[in-house]
């Protein structure tokens, strides 16, 4: 693994642990990080080819933070309530394009690129919901911040009345939670050892 690999392995696990400690902010985020990394995506296309070497980092630093900056100024417009919660991650956003820039993501295929960005998203909806439910007992809390609207706030679908395991809220819960995914994952697909010929043929 190289260091830009694991520079773009941090820089998505800081916003999978910050983020997730309910479905609404989870899902806000990648909604931007999907959007953001699209609009790059075309730009840097259109840009690419008209740009010499010594440039091209600058134009990916500026156009990545313009992008980032603009998808922050319309969330908080947007809403307020949502754009405090994600707090300083969105801005992580803009230094992932210009990793994934780096690392030639934008040239693959189309394929790889929404193959990475459905997991990551799968990923961060997933732990957010999980983290929410055993967190907070509470499902979709919230939710009206994404649509924007200035109603009193909802608190989603509560499902035990006393609350549940704080800890899943926070960031020691976030990493044990996301250690257990990747464990049972591990566990599932492992293949199951099977009999070497020798154990056969020596099998009492």
């Amino acid at each position: 693994m190289n260091k830009s690999s694991t520079l773009q392995n941090s820089l998505m696990l800081a916003p999978l642990i910050g983020v997730t400690d309910s479905l609404v902010t989870a899902l806000g985020l990648w909604l931007m990080f999907a959007l953001v990394l699209s609009v790059y995506d075309v730009s840097m296309g259109i840009l690419r080819s008209r740009l010499i070497p010594a440039t091209h980092l600058l134009a990916c630093l500026l156009l990545a933070a313009t992008l980032t900056s603009c998808a922050e100024l319309a969330t908080q417009a947007w809403s307020l309530q949502w754009h405090q919660h994600l707090g300083f991650y969105t801005g992580l956003i803009a230094l992932q394009c210009v990793v994934l820039e780096h690392n030639g993501f934008f040239q693959g295929t189309r394929r790889d690129r929404l193959r990475l960005c459905g997991l990551f998203g799968a990923l961060m909806i997933g732990l957010g919901l999980l983290r929410e439910l055993i967190g907070n007992g509470t499902l979709g809390s919230h939710l009206p911040w994404l649509t924007g609207a200035v109603q009193p706030d909802w608190q989603g679908w509560v499902l035990t009345a006393d609350g549940g395991l704080r800890l899943a809220t926070l960031a020691p819960g976030g990493f044990i939670l996301l250690g257990l995914l990747i464990a049972a994952r591990q566990a599932w697909t492992r293949p199951t050892p099977t009999l070497t010929s020798f154990e056969e043929t020596h099998r009492p």
